[in-house]
């Protein structure tokens, strides 16, 4: 991964061959000197000499000889590098413009804001991956930052307007606002928002929040908001992008039919072994695993309660694994764990980082008790799994036969894939999903492919679904809030309210793209038999249009939100 503060090799290069120019202009100037007629002592050769690199020198005005060839060599050799070295001297004393101006015009390009660690890292990650980055902070720039040709810096508030249409806001592909203080990010996102406001084409806004709970219930508010304006904006936690990229780096192999189940311990307190638990069912449930083939044990001091909770927030969890809690502490715990293994995997999650990393190091009981490793979740010590994991032949620290993870939160987390991966993204992937499990046979050619090989206007459309939702909840009187153990039901009269509105929104989304009314499905010339008024359509349609709805409140539930109505059931059209 490229440093901040190094020097582009191309540089680097070109800086030390006009070295190399200078010093052989001035050797062969120096012996050309002493030949050149009449002699000379050295105080003169080296005056005259030195004359050559301001494009003159007094000798050779009225030559008595022919020159020698150091000394033609050395006439332009000199002049040469006295270009160069005015050139070199302008672009350092101008970079710092040059540098805002090429933020301010960046195009398709990423800002970053923020003066964190996570901040940095995220912008040397999406630098890596190729993408122009902008960078805004607070604090000034050092002298050797930003030396990259691809990242910029912008000194200043992030909150101003003028600082942001300094980064190039508006011509940006992706905007992440990542301090540590959250109303500090809740007022760049505004500032953002207000900015953004009418134009076609804007920016998808990550805001990273600092307490999981507040991200998940302002994920619910921004839900039922995003059909109000144009822009995408998500909120994002630590733990939330951590959680998922582990099952990424480290797969849960599923057993074989008939075989033991995979059985995990999860310890430990705070937000992240909530996440962890709830991502590991999402995971299993997506690779097919059976819910007999995973067995969880929850240890914690209030391990009840916390499962308690998850389980009336997340209907799917108890039947995707079998979980279990007890309300004990990890050292009352482990003397009683049997051996040979009883675990296939160990995650230890404690706000205590230290001492759960010396527990770690010398508990025999905890590798003896795990059969694949003991995953230490820790927020600060990224430089010690990378002297654990650097790498086959760059490891510093024995891994205990491969039975020790040091899980680095923060490094982790800041996967630009997995946190454009958002709450939008997840539900149109399921919607597309959902459509290809339905359609079948009369799906087409175009849309009846993985997520992956969908073309981007399909993925609009199932993302315009999924913006569509908050359209549907104000219809009916409605809000999305955080699933604590109900589900609001939707009522028959309401379901097909909602239902003729998906299809208006479906019909106002192909007709957008150039679709018309025909007799027949046609992809080439454009025609649907479904593109009519809701009096006109017949009940197949308007039974795929009851299904979206149907699923939508599923997919909901899965996320751990629900319906909550404010008023009385509606007694309303469409209209």
């Amino acid at each position: 991964m490229p440093e901040l503060s190094g020097a582009r090799p191309g540089v680097t290069i070109l800086r030390t061959t006009f070295v190399v120019v200078g010093v052989l202009a001035l050797v062969l100037g120096l012996i050309g000197m002493r030949k050149l007629p009449p002699e000379r002592d050295w105080f003169d050769t080296w005056y005259y000499t030195l004359q050559l690199f301001v494009l003159g020198s007094d000798p050779l005005q009225e030559p008595t000889a022919a020159l020698s060839w150091q000394l033609q060599c050395a006439r332009f050799l000199a002049p040469l590098f006295t270009l160069a070295t005015v050139v070199e001297t302008g672009r350092v004393l101008l970079a710092g413009e040059v540098r805002k101006l090429r933020s301010r015009t960046a195009r398709r390009h990423a800002v970053v804001c923020g003066d964190t660690p996570f901040a940095e890292a995220l912008a040397q990650q999406l630098f890596a991956a190729g993408r122009r980055v902008v960078v805004v902070r607070a604090a000034p720039f050092g002298p050797l930052e930003l030396r990259h040709r691809r990242l910029l810096g912008v000194f200043g508030d992030a909150r101003s307007p003028e600082v942001l249409r300094a980064a190039g806001l508006r011509r940006a592909r992706y905007l992440y606002v990542c301090s540590d203080d959250d109303q500090f990010n809740h007022a760049v996102s505004v500032t953002a928002g207000t900015a953004l406001q009418l134009r076609r084409t804007s920016p998808w806004i990550y805001v990273r929040l600092n307490r999981q709970q507040t991200c998940h219930l302002l994920q619910a508010r921004r839900l039922g908001a995003a059909g109000s304006n144009r822009f995408r904006l998500d909120y994002f936690h630590v733990d939330d992008v951590a959680a998922r990229m582990l099952y990424l780096r480290h797969p849960l192999p599923v057993p074989a039919p008939g075989g033991p189940p995979a059985r995990l311990l999860i310890s430990g307190d705070g937000s992240f072994p909530r996440v962890l638990l709830v991502e590991t069912a999402r995971y299993w449930r997506s690779v097919g695993g059976h819910p007999d083939q995973l067995h969880i044990d929850v240890i914690g001091a209030d391990a009840g309660r916390t499962l308690a909770t998850l389980l009336a927030r997340f209907p799917f969890l108890d039947s995707v694994c079998r979980v279990r809690a007890y309300n004990e502490l990890l050292d009352t715990w482990l003397p009683r764990i049997s051996r040979p293994a009883r675990y296939d995997r160990i995650y230890l999650c404690h706000r205590d980082e230290g001492r759960m990393l010396d527990l770690a190091l010398e508990s025999t009981e905890l590798w003896q008790a795990v059969g694949e490793a003991v995953f230490v979740a820790a927020y600060e010590a990224s430089a010690l799994a990378d002297a654990f994991h650097g790498g086959e032949h760059n490891d510093l620290l024995d891994e205990v036969g491969g039975k020790l993870q040091v899980y680095p939160i923060i490094a982790r987390a800041c996967d630009p894939q997995l946190i454009a991966d958002d709450l939008t993204e997840r539900l149109a992937r399921r919607f597309h999903q959902r459509y290809l499990d339905t359609a079948r046979g009369s799906a087409s050619p175009a849309s009846a492919v993985a997520w992956a090989e969908l073309s981007e206007s399909m993925r609009n459309a199932n993302r315009a679904q999924v913006q569509g939702i908050a359209a549907k909840m104000r219809a009916l009187g409605c809000v999305i809030a955080v699933r604590n153990g109900e589900d609001g039901l939707i009522t028959e009269r309401e379901l097909e309210v909602l239902a003729e509105l998906e299809h208006r929104r479906w019909c106002d989304e192909r007709t957008s793209r150039g679709w018309r009314h025909g007799p027949a499905r046609d992809e080439r010339r454009r025609r649907h038999p479904d593109l009519v008024a809701w009096g006109e359509l017949g009940e197949p349609g308007r039974e795929k249009a009851r299904d979206a709805v149907r699923y939508m409140t599923q997919i909901l539930a899965d996320e751990g939100f629900t319906i909550v109505r404010l008023h009385e059931p509606v007694r309303v059209t469409a209209a």
